[in-house]
């Protein structure tokens, strides 16, 4: 197997040029579906963070008749917070949102939204809550980029706001917008209005009520309690994960398309190998080589086409990754638009399992090309072969 080895590496590099161009075009495919999978990786992991410090903690208690796609459903989706989840909300463990539907006024046209309710002093969520315990005459308010560009609002802005009570009576009050908060998730950003939740409450004739709660660390998950249901972080990011393997499956047409490429210069190349070096091929069956191994030599130097591209990856795409794992790679468009935890600027996430698997996926590739056209070598006849004729 060395001198396999050894001799596949001296065929190489005596090719000259054609090997180093099929190294090359090789190496690029190495670092572009490194980096096209690490910037997978690095959305699922800031998606799944982002969502877990501004929205969902580590899991969260719906009432049962919660939808949050359904708005008619608000109406009903709300009930008295379970006694056994009230230390846990003193201790600021658990966090409870009231929901309901209202309408702002802005510039002197109507916008419907949803207002959220939420304790002025929690600390469990990223929410900017402390802009809320603000002395005025209106109700404070805060809100997030996207709802400020859609409403023009900006902070110190007032608004007339609308709503009905639990008992059907239309009200009207006047918010003041106190900090204009920026997310990556827009769940919580686009269409809605946050204030305090006691007095949300007082508004709509609800007390003690919530929608859902949102808890950390410590508390034990129990299916259902009263009227509300466990929702865990897997459920409430399944949405996530089914964007980021869309986006995978998409992006396999081009990894495929790219090991196409370079697999289709390297078994071009084993077939005019082959066919160029018919007197060596018969050199080394009269020199007791077997046929299998006259094949496997062929196989080992396509093959190894595979590690000199990894390391001419190496060279100058180690120093890409380091580089983009720190500066991003921003897209060039407003990334609320697609709905879901998205950063405008993502980072990708290299891991040793990607890099090796990667690095696997192609070497195997490489080595199953190598192989198909070495297979001639096993039908050729050695006395022809080294008169440079095959049979």
């Amino acid at each position: 197997m060395f001198l396999a080895l050894k001799l596949a590496y001296r065929n190489l590099v005596g090719a000259g040029l054609r090997t180093w161009l099929n190294v090359i075009v090789l190496s690029f495919s190495y670092v572009v579906i490194i980096w096209l999978k690490g910037l997978m990786v690095g959305w699922d992991h800031q998606a799944r963070f982002d969502m877990e410090k501004w929205q969902i903690a580590k899991g969260q208690y719906w009432h049962k008749l919660y939808d949050q796609y359904d708005p008619f459903s608000l109406t009903e989706s709300h009930a008295p917070v379970p006694q056994r989840f009230l230390p846990f909300i003193t201790e600021g463990a658990m966090v409870p949102v009231l929901v309901v539907q209202a309408s702002l006024y802005p510039h002197g046209r109507m916008q419907p939204i949803l207002l959220k309710g939420i304790p002025k002093n929690q600390n469990l969520l990223k929410l900017p809550v402390a802009a809320l315990d603000t002395i005025t005459d209106a109700i404070p308010a805060i809100i997030g980029t996207n709802m400020a560009r859609s409403a023009k609002l900006g902070k110190g802005d007032r608004v007339v706001l609308r709503w009905r009570d639990k008992s059907g009576t239309f009200d009207a009050a006047e918010v003041v917008v106190t900090d204009v908060f920026a997310t990556n998730v827009p769940a919580i950003d686009g269409g809605q209005v946050w204030i305090d939740l006691e007095k949300l409450r007082q508004m709509m004739l609800l007390p003690n009520e919530a929608t859902y709660l949102s808890f950390g660390q410590g508390i034990k998950e129990i299916p259902e309690v009263n009227e509300f249901v466990l929702k865990t972080q897997q459920e409430l990011t399944s949405e996530i994960d089914v964007m980021i393997k869309t986006k995978t499956t998409g992006q396999s047409v081009f990894y495929i398309i790219l090991l196409l490429l370079a697999m289709l210069a390297i078994f071009d190349t084993q077939v005019l190998s082959i066919f160029r070096r018919q007197k060596e091929i018969g050199t080394y069956v009269a020199l007791g080589y077997t046929r299998q191994q006259v094949v496997m030599l062929f196989t080992i130097e396509g093959a190894m086409h595979a590690v000199l591209a990894a390391a001419v990856a190496a060279v100058y795409g180690i120093p890409f990754f380091i580089w983009q794992s720190h500066a991003g790679f921003t897209i060039p468009m407003d990334s609320s638009d697609y709905g879901i935890a998205m950063a405008q600027t993502m980072y990708p996430v290299f891991t040793v399992g990607l890099i090796v698997s990667t690095t696997l996926i192609v070497l195997i590739t490489t080595a199953v090309v190598s192989y198909c056209p070495s297979r001639r070598i096993a039908q050729m006849n050695p006395t022809e072969a080294l008169r440079g004729k095959i049979q």
